[in-house]
């Protein structure tokens, strides 16, 4: 009898983006303390693996002012999860956080924190960023290329488990004469000097629970791609679509091999969206509904705002797609957002062909391509779709992305989660004391980086031509 493949399950806290319907009538806030226990406390009800925070670096702002269809104001992540590690037990608490401007020693010091906090339940999603105007609030500066953001975020994973692994698990000694101390002779000075980073001291904390808190990634380039074989643990796609997960599923399997590593040690977790209904019908009606409260007036006019780079405020968001065309020469009236869109010119005219095609409105329009891909239906078929995905190999599980905040994923818990369980392929409660590694069944040790893939830390300076340099101690 062929064992069934697990389903593993993360939940994506609401916040900055598309999906978020910040007018439903039980919206709270999203830095109220509140709202994370509330969402926190319902994800480990429902045995997830994770719980994942996105970041904020600066607020994103349309044609200079701060653009107040997001919300306003973004919490430090770390902190939020420190927090949360005090009213949950089990669930892995996983932090976004920026390698291009922050240094691997502060970062790498304060994951261990939160990894002997939570007892072993810490992560970290690695993100970069070649953007100047986040960059603008660091010292550093928007100075990196976008080809080469992975080169310092590959230099930057590997530095920080060089730090985390510089005290060996019995290096913290207890004596019943003189109490607890560190054995000098068993933690290693680190002594890195790299294109990117000089390091040179000792790591002020000892080894956490996990060794080394699990790592996710989520960079769909080429380069994004590399980085998560060579060094990540879990992967937050963006492949939704059956087919196209399965694709990028094959993609990063095979990157994994060239790297030397085992696809045991990556989970792929695409994010997923859901309406739930008691019939398909009503499914499909609610979705519809959700879809209009996500791209407000005001939403849709932004969006366009952002490909054609110029002011559309005159424009009737109930008629046609402005017949100006875009503006390619100016600078972006939209700051702080990353733009998918590369061809500006052929995404319009294909945006005015569909339109035409199907008589559709600018608000019409920008529902259509806005919305992303996810499940909708009633919880058997949702169930069984999550199901399908994991065992014909197009994900491991997903990141569960409700709409509201912050009780959207509660409704998700009671009805889609008991049918998984009753499929066997979703667990029913947490193994006491697991840290998030052992929960997600990834193997407990890091696999070293295959000597393939040292050529990943190119050279890349600081506009100084100079790398970082930090000196540390006890």
């Amino acid at each position: 009898m062929t064992t069934k493949r697990q389903v593993h399950l993360a939940a994506h806290f609401p916040g900055v983006n598309n999906t978020t319907v910040w007018s439903d009538e039980r919206a709270e806030s999203q830095i109220a303390f509140s709202s994370f226990e509330h969402f926190a406390r319902n994800a480990e009800r429902g045995c997830f693996d994770f719980l994942f925070l996105a970041e904020g670096l600066r607020l994103r702002e349309q044609k200079g002012r701060i653009h107040d269809l997001d919300v306003v104001g973004r919490p430090n992540t770390l902190a939020i999860l420190a927090a949360l590690a005090g009213v949950t037990s089990h669930i892995g608490l996983v932090g976004t956080l920026q390698t291009t401007f922050n240094e691997p020693v502060e970062l790498a010091k304060q994951l261990a924190t939160l990894d002997h906090l939570t007892d072993g339940r810490a992560g970290w999603n690695v993100v970069t960023s070649s953007d100047a105007f986040h960059g603008a609030n660091f010292r550093r500066g928007g100075f990196l290329a976008h080809a080469d953001r992975y080169t310092r975020a590959a230099e930057f994973i590997e530095l920080s488990r060089e730090l985390w692994d510089s005290w060996r698990a019995d290096a913290v000694v207890t004596d019943t004469a003189t109490g607890v101390f560190a054995d000098r002779s068993r933690i290693r000075d680190v002594d890195h000097h790299g294109p990117q980073f000089d390091v040179t001291g000792t790591f002020p904390v000892p080894r956490s629970p996990q060794r080394h808190p699990v790592v996710v990634q989520a960079g769909d380039s080429d380069e994004g791609r590399d980085l998560a074989a060579r060094h990540a643990e879990v992967v937050f796609s963006l492949h939704t679509e059956f087919g196209d997960a399965q694709a990028f599923f094959r993609d990063v399997t095979a990157r994994l091999e060239r790297a030397g590593r085992s696809k045991d040690g990556l989970h792929i977790l695409p994010g997923a969206t859901f309406v739930l209904g008691d019939t398909a019908s009503d499914a499909e009606e609610r979705a519809r509904l959700i879809r209009r409260a996500q791209v407000s007036p005001a939403t849709a006019i932004a969006f366009l705002e952002q490909i054609w780079n110029r002011d559309l405020s005159s424009y009737d968001v109930d008629g046609p797609l402005p017949t100006i065309e875009p503006d390619l020469e100016s600078a972006e009236i939209t700051r702080g957002r990353v733009r998918h869109v590369r061809d500006v010119t052929a995404t319009v005219q294909q945006w005015r062909d569909l339109a035409a095609a199907e008589d559709l409105s600018i608000r019409d329009l920008v529902v259509r391509v806005s919305t992303r891909g996810g499940f909708v239906g009633t919880p058997a078929h949702i169930a069984s779709e999550i199901d399908r995905y994991v065992q014909e190999r197009a994900c491991d599980g997903f990141v569960v992305v409700p709409h509201t905040n912050p009780y959207g994923l509660d409704e998700f818990v009671d009805t889609v989660v008991p049918l998984l369980q009753e499929r066997g392929v979703y667990r029913s409660s947490y193994d006491e004391g697991a840290t998030l590694r052992e929960t997600l069944g990834l193997p407990s040790t890091v696999v070293e980086r295959a000597a393939s893939t040292a050529a990943s830390t190119t050279a890349l300076t600081a506009s100084s031509g100079k790398p970082s340099t930090t000196v540390v101690s006890a």
